[in-house]
């Protein structure tokens, strides 16, 4: 690692703490362990600040965060002029119910956002309803195709994750943690494999992907479900946590022509793949795909709890009023905080850098895997980027060597997560205003953490 490199991981006060500084240090680490242990940790760090892409503990250790909150801080931490709006509205109003007030960073952002993708709509914009969290927000939209269509059932994607809730566990299939010993659960649900090449047991080319996928679907309703039963396909246009998965440019057109086929919603849900991630405001517009509606969060509001779905205004207009809703949907702080991250984006061109850093992040990321057997594959789109590790030949996969590149990493100051539906994928996930010099130091780290763990693969 170059000198300035060290730097940039090295760039705090040189002092050892005091003996004041080592106590309060010690009250927060005792405080550790009043959190439950239902929420799975990837480190036991206390962070006292943060910056852009980087994280400072309570200790004064200073991490490159490419977490990014799984994938939620889309304009890095603390962002001067987020953080400026949350608290110019917190000293107006902070809680202004939907039900009861209009308050004006919502008028804003129903507004602005739907522009963002007004091929919703012939001839008029999409319009907004905003919700707390993605689960909510997957919520409201299998809500509004049942009541839109009138059907019952929904068709999800193996691999997909949408959610906890009780209604999302039943749409999710990332990993059997997000939905065992919870049976039963929602009704009329019904699971088609993602277009996976790297795992598709047709052959890996695009052609025999988007194929096989499709076969399987013509499968389901000739065995499971009529397509005229069907409110909604409910797909991730990149998947998530299920591996960071880019199918072939040629499924979600193959899909939306068959949900035209049989009156079938298209649901595209883009919590983890919006918002700038893949070098497009939408992970869809890569296929030039146009849902009937997007599902948003995560990077929605740089961290403040934001969520909403984007529909069709004739569509949105089919719920009843009340027939949805919530307490702290489109709270005020944060869409103050969402009005001033579109605002950010647009004008630092922060989804031009996603695509031009993401070319840097997984061009590294591939000359990196070059010569290493383990290395399935490297995927991604703009700063969505994944590295599969495997036995080679067999493609068993090999969470622990994921989980080993993580810790050796996380020994160097970088911070990163895994996916995958056995957690055999590195992924990772700058923030959208991560530079060149950053990719650059998270490439060295994890090279010297593929070779580390090469070793004793």
């Amino acid at each position: 690692m170059d000198q300035h490199a060290t730097d940039l991981l090295t760039d705090r006060p040189a002092d050892s703490p005091g003996a004041d500084a080592r106590a309060e240090r010690d009250r927060w680490f005792a405080l550790r362990d009043g959190v439950p242990s239902v929420w799975t940790r990837y480190t036991d760090l206390v962070v006292s600040r943060g910056s852009g892409s980087w994280i400072e503990t309570v200790e004064g250790e200073r991490y490159l965060d490419y977490t990014s909150g799984i994938g939620v801080t889309s304009t890095g931490h603390a962002h001067p002029r987020v953080a400026a709006a949350i608290a110019e509205q917190a000293g107006r109003i902070i809680h202004a119910q939907q039900n009861i007030l209009y308050h004006q960073p919502g008028l804003l952002l129903h507004d602005r956002l739907p522009r963002r993708f007004p091929g919703l709509a012939p001839g008029e914009h999409a319009r907004l309803f905003l919700s707390n969290s993605g689960a909510e927000a997957v919520e409201a939209a299998i809500k509004l195709a049942k009541q839109a269509t009138g059907r019952p059932a929904i068709i999800a994607f193996r691999g997909g994750f949408h959610g906890r809730t009780h209604g999302t566990m039943a749409l999710t299939s990332s990993g059997v943690r997000m939905r065992g010993h919870f049976e039963p659960l929602l009704g009329s649900v019904y699971h088609v494999p993602y277009p996976y090449p790297l795992r598709n047991p047709t052959g890996p080319s695009d052609e025999a992907t988007v194929a096989f996928t499709m076969a399987a679907l013509d499968e389901l309703f000739a065995t499971m479900v009529y397509p005229d039963d069907v409110a909604a396909f409910l797909v991730e246009p990149v998947l998530g946590e299920g591996g960071y998965v880019v199918p072939p440019d040629g499924f979600l057109p193959a899909l939306r022509e068959l949900a035209d086929k049989h009156g079938i919603l298209l649901v595209a849900d883009e919590v983890q793949s919006g918002y700038g991630r893949t070098g497009r405001f939408f992970a869809v517009e890569w296929t030039g795909v146009t849902p009937d509606v997007v599902v948003m969060a995560k990077g929605i509001a740089s961290g403040m709890p934001l969520s909403g779905i984007l529909a069709r205004g004739d569509l949105l207009e089919r719920f009843e009023p009340g027939a949805h809703g919530g307490t702290y949907g489109g709270n005020a702080v944060a869409c103050a905080a969402a009005v001033a991250t579109l605002e950010v984006i647009d004008d630092e061109s922060l989804v031009e850098n996603a695509e031009g850093q993401g070319v840097r992040l997984l061009a590294g990321l591939r000359d990196l895997a070059q010569g290493r057997a383990h290395v399935a594959e490297v995927r991604g789109r703009g700063l969505m980027a994944a590295l599969e590790f495997a036995d080679p030949g067999t493609l068993t996969p090999r969470p622990d060597l994921a989980k080993a590149v993580l810790h050796v990493a996380f020994d160097r100051k970088l911070l990163l997560l895994t996916c995958g539906t056995r957690g055999q994928a590195v992924r990772v996930i700058p923030p959208l205003v991560t530079t060149a010099e950053e990719i650059d130091l998270a490439l060295g780290i994890l090279g010297e953490a593929l070779q580390t763990v090469e070793r004793g693969a």
